[in-house]
């Protein structure tokens, strides 16, 4: 029997069982927080579980991100430094963050966010058309998902630029890298911020680095709210030196419904759902690292605590 427990609030534990037990035939699916024997529990599906939940579990194998986002793994001061962790890298992942990123990003370089201002004050007020190549996009992470968006991106024709913290090859794509920072910024009329979270990327985008972009530049944030020192950005935005912001995370989620970003004319908030894992894609990388661990080989898309800084 293959005992698998299942904790997450935004995700159908039901449509993650079907979906297992078409490959895992022998699946004993539990739902925190009907747990049963805890000894019997071999690996955890994960998203965001309680302070300690992980030293509750004797024989737990292995614990696997339900997300991309690994941070919210660190949080347990009770997480066992020698436990196997991985994250779920799936296609469908991919594709639509790639979706929602050059959906943002056209928003801006179609200049929509000027035309539903323009329609509130019933104003008829045209733009010259900007040629896609003549835009240039820059994307904080160039991971599974950063390198997908950046792809994505120059295929419409957009003029990509990438950062991280080595040194990426992409056709056609500038790779920037960490001490190439305020470069990098300083060309990015768009901004795409997908970096995992880690004591180093924590509140990246603030005062000293957002004043950095180019007068006029918008920010698209589909990593996670951390990434951000709110105050600065609803400051610059205020100021008019930032055009826009398309926020898709944020510190408090649910977003309190009086946090100023709700009515902030110059930002657009969407519930953190720029791309979800499909649980009917994700289900056989789910079986193919249980039987790798039970082999004592190393999880794929495995991760390691460098990632929380």
């Amino acid at each position: 029997m293959t005992t698998i427990l299942f904790i997450s609030e935004w995700s159908d534990p039901d449509i993650w069982k079907k979906a297992l037990e078409e490959v895992i035939p022998d699946l004993d699916f539990r739902v925190w927080p009907d747990v049963g024997d805890p000894d019997e529990v071999e690996l955890a599906l994960v998203w965001k579980a309680p302070l300690g939940f992980y030293s509750r579990f004797p024989n737990l194998r292995g614990i696997i991100s339900l997300g991309a986002g690994v941070d919210h793994l660190f949080r347990d001061p009770g997480l066992p430094d020698d436990m196997p962790l991985a994250r779920v890298v799936d296609p469908n992942l991919e594709r639509m963050m790639s979706e929602f990123v050059l959906t943002c990003a056209l928003y801006y370089h179609r200049d929509l966010d000027h035309f539903a201002a323009a329609q509130e004050e019933k104003v008829w007020a045209q733009t010259p058309a900007v040629r896609t190549s003549d835009r240039t996009i820059g994307i904080l992470g160039a991971g599974e998902l950063g390198g997908g968006a950046a792809r994505v991106l120059k295929s419409q024709g957009f003029d990509v630029q990438v950062w991280s913290r080595r040194a990426k090859s992409f056709e056609g794509i500038r790779s920037y890298v960490e001490e190439d920072l305020e470069t990098f910024l300083g060309g990015s009329e768009i901004l795409v911020n997908l970096l995992p979270l880690t004591g180093a990327t924590r509140r990246i985008l603030n005062q000293q680095t957002l004043a950095k972009l180019p007068r006029g530049a918008c920010v698209i944030n589909v990593g996670r709210g951390a990434h951000v020192d709110e105050t600065a950005l609803l400051g610059l935005l205020d100021s008019g030196y930032l055009r826009g912001a398309f926020l898709d995370a944020f510190d408090t989620e649910p977003l309190p419904r009086e946090h100023p970003f709700w009515s902030h004319p110059k930002v657009k908030v969407t519930p953190h759902v720029a791309a979800h894992t499909d649980p009917s894609t994700a289900a056989a990388l789910v079986r193919d690292n249980l039987q790798r661990l039970r082999q004592g080989q190393p999880m794929r898309y495995s991760v390691t605590r460098f990632e929380n800084g």
